[in-house]
């Protein structure tokens, strides 16, 4: 009987040799580094708080969250994504949980101090993005996290850092200290060795009284600096309104458009003097052009004098009441005729444009209307009135004298003369209503001053009076007169 039990045949053949040979092969696919090495791998997990690096060894590399970026509080979906071939420098190959603890802004921080050396040896230009706005600068990414001092940041101090923030810049290196860990920038440096010949020739074509554009770039106590095209010029705190401010902020705010005038192009000291004011109307020529003698204003009572009161009739123009003009009577105390913060209606007597003065009469404003009239004058409360050579008025445009009619096709004519003429009326009826008032209280502020009240008031003899027969007044006018009756039917 043949054997059965025959010894198997063995069908596996080892082709590495022995079994240390075995080991030696797999070690060999392992590869080999030590703490602070840069390694090279591909991402195939992000979490939330780590990511997994693939970089060939018996186990996956782990990136924490804050090893990511020189950013803080990066969320790593915004770094990295599977697939994503990256570098990072070995922190530990071991930790107490037998982990590979793994760096990417370690390994992009060795790998950037390495090329800024050689940028500073050269006395080349960093660029990167700015990241945070810290007390007294900005960090800047540049592959590491470089410090830009706020004085250096534009070729003037700048106060608000904010707008920076997530803007690429280029800065030269002022300072790089690896063992502290220290790289101090200057943008200004760099603008200064930029733009030098640019500032150059921008001066040299910029002219004192040309008008240019600009924008705010930053406002100062003493006054607001304009970007008027890679270059600034400043204008002064007394340039920026025809009124007196406290602060330029109640003018200009950064980043505001500005129409500006050259006042002066120091070339030596590269310094450019602008002016806002002298792009707008001085307001004392506008009241000059808007404001004859004769008209009726309202105004605010602003200061109370021994020899009269000042009363504001627009925004930072004053004229003096005399304590001549306040009443038809002998007045010993202004106080006993108006007060400080009162509204009143005055009649402009002078405008000195020159010197800068206006002379008003309150007595004459309140002789020239009487409260139960319904003469109404719109020359005399600001209406806008021409008149030819010959003193005759002159129609508003579209306006036909012959038939008192407005011609077709001059609407908005006719909606501004009669907006005009609106707003004439209405102060009309307020001054009615003030003058009523006062003489309710004449006779009371008479007896304080020991006088008796003027039993009839003077009548004046102004072109702009109502009860004036003259021509060129609009009052005196019968087309005109049937022109407003005209009007204030279809009012009604």
């Amino acid at each position: 009987m043949a054997e059965n039990n025959k010894e198997v045949t063995k069908v596996a053949i080892n082709d590495i040799g022995t079994e240390e040979d075995f080991i030696k092969a797999v070690d060999s696919t392992i590869k080999n580094f030590d703490d602070g090495d840069l390694v090279e791998g591909t991402v195939v997990k992000v979490d939330r708080d780590e990511v997994l690096l693939d970089i060939g060894y018996k186990t996956e590399g782990v990136i924490p969250s804050r090893e990511l970026s020189i950013k803080k509080d990066v969320d790593p979906d915004d770094v990295v994504e599977v697939g994503d071939t990256i570098e990072a420098l070995v922190v530990t190959k071991e930790d107490k949980e037998g982990r590979l603890i793994l760096s990417k802004k370690r390994a992009q921080y060795e790998r950037a101090w390495g090329d800024i050396e050689k940028i500073k040896e050269a006395d080349g230009v960093v660029e990167g993005t700015v990241i945070e706005a810290v007390k007294g600068g900005l960090i800047v990414d540049i592959g590491l996290r470089g410090f830009l001092p706020a004085s250096l940041v534009e070729m003037r101090r700048v106060r608000d850092l904010s707008p920076y923030i997530g803007q690429k810049i280029k800065a030269k290196i002022l300072e790089l200290d690896k063992n502290r860990n220290n790289v101090v920038l200057s943008r200004r440096q760099y603008l200064e060795e930029t733009q030098s010949e640019v500032r150059e020739t921008f001066l040299s074509q910029l002219k004192k009284g040309q008008i240019r554009e600009g924008v705010v770039s930053s406002i100062v106590n003493f006054g607001a600096f304009v970007d008027l095209g890679g270059v600034d010029g400043l204008i002064h705190v007394s340039e920026l309104s025809w009124k007196h401010i406290d602060h330029p902020s109640e003018v200009v705010k950064v980043g505001q458009k500005v129409t500006v005038e050259v006042l002066d192009v120091d070339m030596d000291r590269e310094r450019i003097s602008l002016s806002l004011k002298a792009t707008q109307e001085d307001p004392w020529q506008r009241f000059a052009r808007t404001h004859v003698p004769g008209q009726i204003v309202k105004g605010k009572v602003t200061k109370i004098v021994q020899f009269g009161v000042f009363v504001s009739v627009e925004d930072g123009i004053e004229g003096l009441v005399h304590i001549s003009e306040l009443a038809n009577r002998h007045v010993e105390n202004p106080e006993t005729v108006v007060k400080q913060g009162e509204t009143v209606f005055v009649k402009v007597i002078d405008v000195d444009l020159d010197r800068r003065r206006i002379s008003l009469s309150l007595k004459q404003a309140n002789d020239a209307v009487d409260p139960n009239s319904e003469d109404f004058d719109p020359a005399l409360y600001g209406m806008p009135a021409e008149y030819d050579e010959d003193g005759n008025y002159k129609y508003p445009e579209g306006f036909d004298p012959n038939t008192n009619e407005w011609i077709a096709g001059y609407e908005k004519q006719r909606e501004e003369w009669e907006s005009q003429y609106a707003a004439a009326h209405d102060l009309w009826e307020e001054h009615k209503a003030f003058v009523a008032k006062e003489l309710e209280n004449a006779a009371a502020s008479a007896a304080e001053d020991g006088q008796t009240p003027r039993e009839e008031k003077v009548q004046e003899t102004s072109n702009y009076s109502s009860n004036n027969e003259s021509e060129g007044t609009l009052a005196g006018s019968d087309q005109l007169a049937a022109l407003r009756e005209q009007l204030l039917k279809e009012k009604k």
